[in-house]
């Protein structure tokens, strides 16, 4: 179980030496707008990703005038330390100094809920790409070194094709269909755990967030046309080798899993069809059928809910509330303090935040 027992925030947004201990279950964060709250969780979800769910702009996270921020967490009995300019990045895990960022989320593995990161459920095929990705990194161990492979493939498939050197295409043809096969196996594969976990106990452990649902269905698009076999290897190289003189023409490949998506259905109606109150509230509900099934892989993330109240009532909330708590995983929440939500004293921490200032409730 991730656990962050201690968090240490210098000159990050509004956020300046602040110092925190969180408790193990619930983090509440009360604060009115602009005050720190969805700072205080982007400094968190940084330090699990080494990016922001905000911006791609460093000079947006870093104060006026500073150089540099610095993030500080002990996670369970290891300590991270990002500290990062204009001109490095530092990541160190017990002074280890780290390579690669994807390290982080082994360490702190960080599932956020957040209207600023978009929701899923009608969303973009690139947003639904990251939520699945996410997932599929942690159950797969060698989803990473696949996708890395893949993506610098493709980049050379694209010099090529820019550079009109089609003699040379087809060895990286082949590369890249095996590649391919390996990534959509590997995201169907945590598709079909997904839905496992989906359950009908689940569903109604989360009834209050529905109306009415008799299913809910989503389907992977493998970023491919329909007359590829997506997972054999054999029928993918074929189709680039016959689709050769329109990617010359097209000077990029414009299929495959960097195109790859996710199709959602309630009661058997597609997502473009459903309400905008609809779309939120399934999105909602795969995110946390991610959590069930980390947890249920002994993978307890940590949980990030930014200002929720704003897209949904007192009662959808503490519906998630209780189904997030019943998991047994360390969440931090942000509310503005109108609804008076009910939660646990023993289990809940409450913290307020005045003018990027941090204090904890007694």
């Amino acid at each position: 179980m991730a656990v962050i027992q201690k968090l240490a925030i210098t000159q990050f947004r509004n956020l300046n030496r602040q110092y925190i201990k969180p408790g193990k279950h619930l983090n509440l964060f009360i604060a009115s707008n602009a005050q720190g709250k969805t700072s205080l969780i982007e400094a968190i979800y940084y330090l699990g990703h080494n990016r922001s769910f905000k911006t791609k702009s460093l000079k947006e996270l870093i104060q006026f005038d500073l150089e540099k921020f610095q993030l500080d967490a002990q996670v369970n009995e290891q300590r991270i330390k990002l500290e990062k300019s204009k001109q490095k990045t530092n990541i160190t895990i017990d002074q280890l100094r780290l390579k690669n960022s994807s390290d982080l989320s082994k360490v702190l593995p960080i599932q956020i809920i957040t209207p600023d990161k978009g929701f899923i459920v009608n969303g973009t095929p690139k947003n639904k790409r990251s939520y699945l990705d996410w997932g599929v990194f942690h159950v797969n161990l060698d989803f990473l070194a696949d996708f890395k492979k893949y993506h610098k493939a493709l980049k050379n498939i694209n010099v090529l094709l820019m550079q009109q050197k089609s003699q040379e295409l087809d060895d990286w043809f082949l590369e890249i269909a095996h590649l391919s096969k390996k990534i959509n196996q590997a995201r169907q594969d945590y598709i079909d755990q997904l839905k496992q976990t989906n359950s009908s106990q689940l569903i109604s452990d989360l009834s209050n967030l529905f109306k009415a649902i008799d299913s809910f269905d989503y389907q992977f698009v493998s970023g491919w046309p329909k007359e590829v076999d997506a997972f054999e290897a054999d029928s993918i190289y074929q189709y680039l080798l016959k689709s050769k003189p329109f990617m010359l023409k097209a000077k990029y490949l414009n299929y495959g899993p960097h195109k790859a998506s996710l199709k959602f259905y309630l009661n058997q109606q597609e997502e473009c069809f459903l309400s905008r109150g609809e779309q939120k509230t399934l999105s909602i509900v795969f995110w946390l059928t991610q959590v069930a099934l980390m947890v249920k892989n002994n993978i307890q993330p940590v949980v990030l809910i930014d200002d929720i109240s704003s897209e949904l009532d007192p009662t959808k909330i503490q519906t998630i509330l209780h189904f997030l708590q019943q998991l047994n995983i360390q969440i931090f929440m942000t509310d503005i303090g109108e609804n008076i939500l009910k939660t646990n004293p023993e289990n809940t921490t409450v913290f307020r935040i005045d003018q990027g200032v941090i204090s904890q409730q007694q």
